[in-house]
């Protein structure tokens, strides 16, 4: 008998969060894909299906004061009972500890790190009924400095510590949290961070150079370890952040 998941994604309009809904969809799993991008998340909900899932769509602000408890009301009317909860949304930008202003660290930190913190909460109660797993994405910034992209940076090793933190804390009701650390993968997200195309074709490129393995990841890789992650395969897995990123951690700034 397959072990049937019943999953939040958040970000699923695109990118890692998409590709995590479709993996969860190829494993039979019920997805709701959370978002604000409306057609968008309709089309992730509709590929979900054709995979062989049950999928179902919630355009919100995930930073909203009522989105939790919207969001994970919305899984529990329509699947009965919630096994998982993907946060994959998340937002870059550009600043300097002396450029970035007050508004862009404040939207980084409420994105990145409180609306994670805050959905995770939200579904406690739900999680301990199935003995569920969480599953942050967070991002080889959370695991190493990098100069150039500050609140993104410590949003992220604030994403690392909640993630650690939440495991031990939810231990003892059989929730495993843990979250995956990629390095450049290609997405949406540095195009909706202010990159133009030019400037993200050329950071691709200068990508080969700076991940030992020669290129950035592909969303569905990400995905694959979230997949893992979430299923009783990794079992006794709870509070790591695993580096996905092509060895890109290993490294020393160049």
């Amino acid at each position: 008998m397959p072990h049937l998941q019943h999953v939040i994604v958040t970000g699923a309009s695109s990118g890692i969060g998409r590709a995590a809904a479709i993996r969860f969809a190829r494993g039979g799993a019920s997805v709701l894909a959370v978002g604000r991008n409306e057609p968008a998340l309709a089309e992730t909900a509709a590929a979900v299906d054709r995979e062989g899932g049950r999928g179902a769509a919630l355009a919100v602000d995930v930073t909203a004061s009522d989105a939790p408890a919207r969001i994970v009301s919305a899984a529990l009317e329509r699947f009965g009972r919630l096994t998982t909860l993907v946060n994959a949304a998340g937002i870059i930008g550009s600043g300097t500890v002396e450029s970035t202003t007050d508004e862009q660290w404040d939207l980084m930190m409420d994105i990145n790190v409180r609306t994670p913190f805050r959905l995770m909460r939200a579904a406690i109660p739900a999680l301990s009924d199935a003995r569920g797993s969480i599953v942050n994405v967070s991002s080889v910034t959370g695991l190493r400095s990098f100069p150039g992209v500050l609140a993104y940076c410590v949003s992220k090793s604030g994403v690392d510590q909640l993630t650690r933190c939440t495991s031990l804390e939810l231990a003892p009701k059989g929730i495993r949290v843990n979250a995956v650390n990629p390095g450049v993968v290609v997405t949406n997200l540095h195009r909706r961070g202010g990159m133009d195309e030019g400037r993200y074709a050329a950071f691709l490129e200068h990508s080969k150079t700076t991940h030992p393995l020669g290129r950035p990841g592909d969303p569905a890789e990400i995905a694959e370890l979230i997949f893992f992650l979430a299923s009783p395969n990794a079992g006794w897995i709870t509070g790591e952040t695993i580096a996905i990123d092509g060895g890109r951690h290993l490294t020393c700034a160049r």
